[in-house]
This record gives C-alpha cells, sequence and structure tokens, in this order.
C-alpha cells in the first residue's frame, strides 16, 4: 500500500513561469500575472487577488504624448478601445470539459495502458523466474533489476525530459517496453530461460517505465487549461490507482495459464498506449529558447538546487518520505500479526487490496478536497489521520476490520496525491518540470526500501503489536512537525529565496 505519492503528484501551463533569477519587484509583479500561480491564489487568497489587480490597472501611466488638458484626442481613442478590449471573464468560452478533451483522453488512455502493462510484468518478471527456475534468490534479483531504475535513473530520466521532446520519449519508450516484452516472451516459449537475459530485460524495461511516466506527467499541462489542472490530476491519480489494482491479479492470473502470457499481453498494451499517444496533437512542452546546452550532470544539479529552494514543497516532500517508510513498516507488520494468528496468504491480498480501493476512491475526490482545503491543512490533516488510524490496527487481527482501516488510510493516500501532484505542476516551470517530479518520486519511492528492513528487526525484538504503537507514535511526530514547521506556515507561495 502507498498512500502518500508512488509517486508525490503527482507534483500547468503554456507560458513560461515566473524566473528565478529576478529580482523582488519583477518576481512580485510575475505573481500576480503568471497563470501558473493565478489560479491557486485565487482559491486560497480570493480577498486579496481583486484589490492588488485593481491596484494595478490604476498605477498604468497615461501616454505622454496625449495632454491631460485638451479633449481633442478623446474621440479617437474612444472608437479605438473597443475593438482592441479584453473579452470579460464572463463572456469568455468555458473550457472543454476533460471527458471532450480529445488529446487528454489519449494522452490519459495511453499511459493507462501503459501502466496497467507495467503492473502486470512487475508481478510477472519474479513470478516467472521462480517457476522456471524454482530460485528464490533469482526471482528476487530479477525483482530488483526491474526496481533498481526507479533509485537510478530518475534523476537523470528528468533532465533528459526537460531536454528532449516530450511526445518522442513517450513514443520511443513505448515501443521499447513492448519489444522487450515480445523478447521474453519469446524466451519463455523456446525454454530458454537465461538469468543474464531477464536481468538486463528486467532492467531496459524500468528504466523506459520510469522516462515514459515522468514524461507523461510532465505533458498534462500541455493539453488542459490551467483550470482544469486539478481535474486532471484527480484523473491522473485514479487512472494509476485502478493500474495498481487491476494490472497485480492480470499478471499472476495470466502466469498460471502461461509464463509468457503476461508478457504478450503487455506487449500488446504498450502497442496500444503508443497509438493512442500518436493522436495527441501539438507540443507537450513549450518551446525551448535557444541557449548553449549545459552537461546533462549540470541539469541535474540545477534540479536539485531549485527543490531546495523551494520550502514548502520540501517540507511537504519530507513528510511524505517518513509516511511512506512508516507504511511500508505498517504492511510488512500487518502481515506478521495476520501470520502469527493463524491467518493466510489471501487474507492479507484482502487487506491490501481493500486499501487500493480507498486509494481509488480517496484520488476520485481528491479534486474536491484541494478547493476546499489549503496544502497546508491536508498535509497536517492526512498525517494527523493515519496516526489515529495506526493504533487500532496494533490490536485488531481480523482480516476484514484491518481492511476497512487501510481503506480509510487508502482514501487519505489518494486525497493527498491528488493534491500534491496539482501542487508541484503549478509551481515547477515548464522547463523544470521533469526534474520536480523525478525528485519528487524519487524521495517517495526511494524511501519506501528503507521500511521493511528497519520493521523486519522490530518486529523480531518487539513483536507485531509494540511495532505497530512505535510506526503509530512516529506518524505523530511527523504531523506535530509539520504543525510547527516554519516553512509550512509559510504557505505554499511564499517568495523562494
Amino acid at each position: 500500500m502507498k498512500p502518500a505519492t508512488d509517486e508525490l503528484t503527482e507534483l500547468t501551463e503554456l507560458t513560461e513561469p515566473t524566473q528565478q533569477a529576478g529580482q523582488a519587484g519583477q518576481a512580485e509583479k510575475t505573481a500576480l500575472t503568471d497563470p501558473a500561480v493565478l489560479p491557486w491564489l485565487l482559491a486560497e487568497q480570493r480577498d486579496d487577488a481583486a484589490p492588488q489587480q485593481k491596484r494595478r490597472t490604476t498605477a498604468q501611466p497615461e501616454p505622454v504624448s496625449e495632454p491631460l488638458a485638451e479633449p481633442v484626442a478623446k474621440p479617437f481613442a474612444e472608437p479605438l478601445a473597443e475593438p482592441v478590449a479584453e473579452p470579460d471573464a464572463e463572456t469568455a468560452a468555458p473550457p472543454v470539459p476533460l471527458r471532450r478533451n480529445r488529446d487528454y483522453r489519449l494522452l490519459w488512455g495511453g499511459a493507462g495502458l501503459s501502466l496497467l502493462a507495467g503492473r502486470a510484468t512487475a508481478v510477472a518478471y519474479p513470478l516467472a523466474v521462480l517457476w522456471a527456475t524454482r530460485s528464490p534468490s533469482d526471482a528476487g534479483l530479477v525483482g530488483t533489476a526491474l526496481l533498481l531504475p526507479q533509485l537510478v535513473v530518475q534523476l537523470p530520466g528528468g533532465a533528459l525530459v526537460d531536454r528532449w521532446d516530450r511526445r518522442r520519449i513517450m513514443l520511443v519508450t513505448g515501443l521499447g517496453q513492448a519489444v522487450v516484452a515480445g523478447v521474453i516472451a519469446a524466451l519463455l516459449l523456446s525454454g530458454h530461460v537465461w538469468l543474464w537475459a531477464l536481468l538486463a530485460a528486467a532492467f531496459v524495461e524500468g528504466t523506459l517505465g520510469v522516462l515514459f511516466q515522468l514524461a507523461e506527467r510532465a505533458a498534462v499541462p500541455a493539453v488542459v487549461p490551467p483550470e482544469q489542472i486539478g481535474a486532471a490530476m484527480t484523473g491522473n491519480e485514479a487512472r494509476t490507482r485502478g493500474a495498481a489494482i487491476a494490472g497485480q491479479p492480470l499478471g499472476s492470473g495470466l502466469v498460471t495459464l502461461g509464463s509468457a502470457l503476461p508478457f504478450v499481453a503487455a506487449a500488446a498494451g504498450q502497442l496500444a498506449a503508443v497509438v493512442c499517444l500518436f493522436g495527441v496533437r501539438g507540443k507537450l512542452q513549450q518551446e525551448r529558447k535557444d541557449a548553449p546546452r549545459t552537461a546533462l550532470a549540470a541539469e541535474v544539479r540545477a534540479g536539485l538546487v531549485w527543490m531546495w529552494r523551494q520550502h514548502f514543497l520540501r517540507a511537504v516532500m519530507a513528510a511524505v518520505a517518513v509516511s511512506n517508510i512508516l507504511f511500508q513498516g505498517l504492511n510488512l507488520a500487518v502481515m506478521s500479526g495476520i501470520q502469527s494468528a493463524g491467518g493466510t496468504e489471501f487474507q492479507v491480498g484482502v487487506v491490501l487490496s481493500l486499501s487500493g480501493a480507498g486509494g481509488l476512491v480517496g484520488a476520485l475526490s481528491g479534486g474536491r478536497w484541494t478547493e476546499r482545503l489549503s496544502m497546508r491543512a491536508l498535509v497536517i490533516g492526512g498525517l494527523t489521520v493515519w496516526a489515529l488510524l495506526m493504533v487500532p490496527v496494533a490490536v485488531l487481527r481480523d482480516p476484514y476490520a484491518l481492511g476497512a482501516i487501510f481503506a480509510l488510510s487508502g482514501y487519505v493516500g489518494g486525497v493527498f496525491n491528488v493534491a500534491g501532484g496539482v501542487y508541484l505542476v503549478r509551481i515547477a516551470p515548464d522547463s523544470m518540470r521533469g526534474r520536480a517530479n523525478s525528485l519528487a518520486m524519487l524521495v517517495g519511492g526511494g524511501a519506501m526500501a528503507a521500511g521493511p528492513v528497519a520493521a523486519g528487526f522490530a518486529l523480531e525484538g518487539l513483536g507485531p503489536t509494540r511495532t505497530i504503537l512505535g510506526l503509530s507514535l512516529a506518524m505523530a511526530v511527523t504531523a506535530l512537525a509539520a504543525l510547527i514547521s516554519p516553512a509550512l506556515r509559510r504557505g505554499p507561495f511564499a517568495a523562494a529565496d
């Protein structure tokens, strides 16, 4: 279960955002007009936006060529002002709903098919190796090779997504994943299962999957208007949760029919995703300025510097990392508790499935929560609810009661991911969006690796009940730290250093 982000939002628009190196006066002026910031400000600072715009309007100087004392020029000014007047907000045409936005639907559907295929093969790789070689260690090696790109490819992948054409990245990586899946299917059908080939294929597929996801997340603001970013992020998070729920049983079920079948299905799914992406029109990133291209390491370093200066985002990512560690430990503790009470693997599956279902519902309703509550309130509230829900888990052993609690936790995680994705998209410049997403995914995903290891030692020394109570206490301390954090108190749009 991943209540907080597999992805943090997961997480704008077609115009260039505020230049970070500008002077303070220019930054203030841009913050009032930048379409990447204005929708959020209107939602959270509605009372302040109108006076600021009014002051800016009245502050415009009169043309020096038109003397104030002469009324002769007025007849010319009045007729000419009518054709060039900007349309009023009330008369402007409303944006096309997302369900009728062709480009968004194709991007959403193509990425969904790719995610579903990836989830199926993530289960099929270790299962196929285990059944073919009867070696758990070999299966573990292949599973690690598939996940290793999540740690080692994220940062350079984000820089490449900001450097290269995002549509081309998705098309090439989608085709590459289809080819890899086809090669593995052919190997399994031939009966030649070479471990080195499976390890290489798993690493390549994982690398291509990371690049595809980074490019797709960065491309979303190019196909939806600014006011629909929240709804688009809600749809994307629901799609991710749905792919996770359906992909794992799909992969394991097809393996039982034939070890090669999941990879045949994955190849077909990746090709269908590529067909969908071919239909997306227009550019998926802003035009890059003609500037000397720096080294990849320098671009990665620039992304790290940008992220470090976002105090609010940095505090949120720290909270996400801690919560991911704690929840990975909680999952292992619940498995151990159910086993010690005489439970079965099926009961563990019920608990985790209900958690995924709760996350899907939370993702679908995440947009409403982002409209009603500030990002700070969502962060503190989510951490507090998680801490409270962990307490009864320490004493419960019934899988359905645990499943209900995990469904509530998953619901909070779905809302959290939507809110984080919307926030990340709105503050990250288009030229930095790939690196911003890669850093968020690296922190959120990389932290999960520490959870099971630490929880395993705690379970052996303290047992499930004490371990879970300790996890609950750690979550409560995290919520308290978020409450008193100066970075979170400053708000999401405080001026960057």
